[in-house]
């Protein structure tokens, strides 16, 4: 189906929509020094930001966007497969965020380019698309910026939306701007949809139905980083006979409810412990000094390597750890739940074994959460204290933790597939090369 041209209309809104983005760009100096301050790497390369590059290298260069950490775990085993059959491509990796920069380098290294992604300024996204002239652009999950979009269209790059997933209030977000959006989201060349409700989703959003499929999660076909089940026997061997749980992924307004529902259990559990992974790494200190605060004794990955014997608290202060220490935990809480927010990936627990409780606001992750509901492989609380009566109730009740371990890595492995189905999809649009083999 061919991408349709550009029109008066769509002349005019590129041209108000740029306009106001042109109007603010002072503040995303702002913005940059502000995050700075809260974590360092923010004032670095700025150059890419605005998309000023070195000398353009050489080679056939194929495009993958991930915003962030979430958005690169998932990548995870597409970038895997990609380097394994196409190692006749350059993989240029983008992101956002310095978290997922980071991310990049400690999965594959030299293995892909790194930069970022500028800022959604025509004359950036020109400049970009120039610089690295990509034959695809590979965009995961949802990041639907109109200048990128209608600058892959303008420059003759097949655009895919894969792993694709759209809540319905981002759905709603979106529609703010329904004309500009509307056009831009048309030129996109297929999406690869995470469920059915995400595929409608994308339709009533502006692209032609015949452009979308439900390919599913690429989530479930990552595999368990090799180092996962030598660093999870470390770890149960530190921790010994104690009970332990892990709050994930946790957010600024949740950490009291963290240490407020620690304190609670350590009532009945006095030697409980508590691996606390904070999302974003401007709350790895505050994690500490709150938990010494209120009375713990803390350690922390980046210092400590390991839990010992007296700690009540032990922070997770690095990245690229998380699956050891859900595999070393009784329970798991996933962050970004208690509050509006909209979840994080619940599929890490899973696959780790680990029973797994969050609190309501899970719209980011609506399909897999009502499938571990389904399963009985997921136990919701309506708040805070209701989050820490479900986490007393598995720790006390070994029968229902394992059947809810059980059945939940049995979901996952179920779900298996989506990477196949993803490789067959873009698969046309790869430059000649090597064939992608079968999967």
């Amino acid at each position: 189906m061919p991408l349709p041209p550009r029109d008066a209309a769509e002349t005019l809104l590129r041209a108000l929509y740029s306009a106001v983005l042109y109007v603010l760009t002072p503040f995303t100096v702002y913005h940059l020094i502000w995050r700075g301050f809260r974590q360092a790497a923010y004032f670095e390369r700025w150059s890419e930001r605005y998309a000023n590059y070195g000398v353009p290298r050489s080679g056939r260069v194929l495009w993958l966007h991930a915003v962030s950490v979430g958005e690169v775990n998932a990548a995870i085993p597409l970038v895997e497969a990609l380097l394994l059959d196409r190692p006749d491509l350059r993989l240029l990796v983008t992101t956002i965020t310095p978290t997922g920069s980071a991310r990049v380098r400690a999965l594959w290294g030299a293995r892909v380019e790194h930069v970022y992604l500028p800022y959604d300024l025509p004359g950036a996204v020109d400049r970009f698309l120039v610089h690295f002239q990509p034959h695809a652009a590979l965009i995961m999950e949802t990041e639907l910026w109109p200048n990128l979009l209608f600058g892959c269209r303008d420059r003759g790059v097949p655009l895919y939306v894969l792993n694709a997933r759209l809540s319905a209030r981002s759905s709603r977000g979106y529609r703010l701007l329904a004309p500009l959006v509307r056009r831009a989201v048309a030129t996109i060349a297929r999406v690869g949809a995470q469920s059915t409700a995400d595929a409608r989703r994308f339709v009533s959003l502006g692209v032609p139905a015949a452009r979308v499929v439900e390919t599913g999660n690429l989530k479930f076909d990552m595999a368990l980083p090799e180092a996962m089940d030598a660093s999870a026997r470390e770890c149960w061997r530190r921790r010994g006979e104690r009970a332990a749980w892990i709050a994930a992924s946790t957010h600024a307004d949740e950490e009291g409810a963290v240490l407020a529902i620690h304190a609670h259990l350590r009532q009945r559990w006095p030697e409980l412990l508590l691996f606390w992974a904070p999302r974003h790494p401007e709350r790895f200190r505050a994690a500490v000094e709150q938990a010494g605060a209120a009375g713990f004794t803390v350690s922390r990955r980046s210092v400590d390597d390991w839990p010992g014997p007296a700690d009540d608290v032990f922070v997770i202060d690095t990245l690229g750890d998380l699956p050891g220490f859900y595999a070393c935990a009784d329970v798991a809480f996933v962050g970004g739940s208690l509050q509006p927010i909209g979840g994080h990936n619940l599929l890490e627990p899973a696959a780790a074994r680990t029973a797994i409780v969050t609190g309501p606001h899970l719209h980011n992750f609506a399909d897999i959460s009502h499938r571990l509901l389904a399963a009985k492989a997921l136990l919701i609380g309506a708040n805070a204290q209701a989050v820490g009566a479900a986490i007393e109730q598995l720790l006390d009740d070994d029968v229902r933790r394992h059947a809810m371990t059980e059945a939940a890595f049995d979901l996952v492995a179920s779900g298996r597939g989506a990477l196949e189905r993803t490789l067959a999809l873009v698969a046309g649009d790869l430059p000649p090369g090597a064939t992608m083999p079968s999967r």
